[in-house]
Formats: structure tokens, sequence, C-alpha cells
């Protein structure tokens, strides 16, 4: 596996990742048997990126995820397993997000900090995440407020 060096934080990722959608069952059904040792073998092959969103079997994937690192805890003491998790926007408004839609509107403070708890119990994480929103609306990019707002806390 090869390694690419993950902005100023000098984590090493690996260049392919695991796309967590089709575990989480959106695109039918999926045993989670299966799913598991899919996600087994990508780390034993050496990825240590998973990406993944709260949308993708609302939540099932995360739950996968959480419950496949915890198997690999007392064997894989060294690994160092990099989950990236993605927020959607807030239900209120049209979907997709217009470009003139108001972030505040979408990703409110309060509405960040709920699904981030829900991110953490969900894969049990035990660290802070870092948050991540995924929209088309390009208006959205330099308005960060309420990313910022939920980091510093």
């Amino acid at each position: 596996m090869q390694y690419r060096t993950f902005g100023r934080l000098n984590w090493k990722l690996s260049s392919i990742g695991f796309g967590a959608w089709a575990i989480g069952g959106s695109w039918g059904p999926q045993s989670q048997d299966d799913s598991v040792k899919a996600l087994h073998t990508a780390l034993d092959l050496g990825c240590n990126f998973i990406d993944t969103a709260q949308v993708y079997g609302d939540g099932k994937s995360e739950r996968i995820i959480a419950q496949t690192l915890a198997e690999r805890k007392a064997n894989h003491t060294n690994d160092r397993i990099y989950v990236a998790t993605k927020i959607p926007p807030s239900p209120e408004g049209e979907w997709p997000p217009a470009p003139y839609d108001n972030i505040d509107d979408r990703y409110s403070e309060a509405y960040l900090r709920q699904r981030l708890e829900r991110s953490l119990r969900d894969s049990r994480a035990p660290s802070k995440p870092s948050a991540n929103s995924r929209s088309k609306a390009s208006s959205w990019a330099s308005a960060s407020a309420p990313l910022s707002t939920t980091r510093t806390r």
C-alpha cells in the first residue's frame, strides 16, 4: 500500500480508501458479516482511511465501522485508522441545497452539535471529531462560522 501525507497534520493516509456507502445498505440488502469481512480485508491490506456518512444506512455504516475497529483493537494495537464522516445539511429547505441558501440555516451550530454527537455515539469515537459538511452550494465555501464555532468548544 502506498501512503500520502495528509495536509499539515502529517497523517500518513493510504492512497486507497475504503468507501463505506454500500455497507450501510443504501444500495440494497447487504450482509453485515460480509461488510465486516470486507472492511477487515481492506485494513489487513494496509488501507487506513475509511470514508462514511451519517446518511449511509442512517448511521449503519458508522456502526459497522465501529464494530470492526473494536474487534481489531486487541490484535492491532499500533494501527492508526482514520475515519471521515459527513454531515448532511439540515432537512429544512430544498434538496439539493441551492447556491443561495444561507449556511446558518442549513448548518446551524445546534444542528452541527446534534449531528456530531450522533456520529460520536454511532462510531463510538474516543476523540473529538473533525466536522466536514458537504454541499454543492459553492457560496458556502467561505462561510465557516458554524464549523469554527463547533471546533473551539
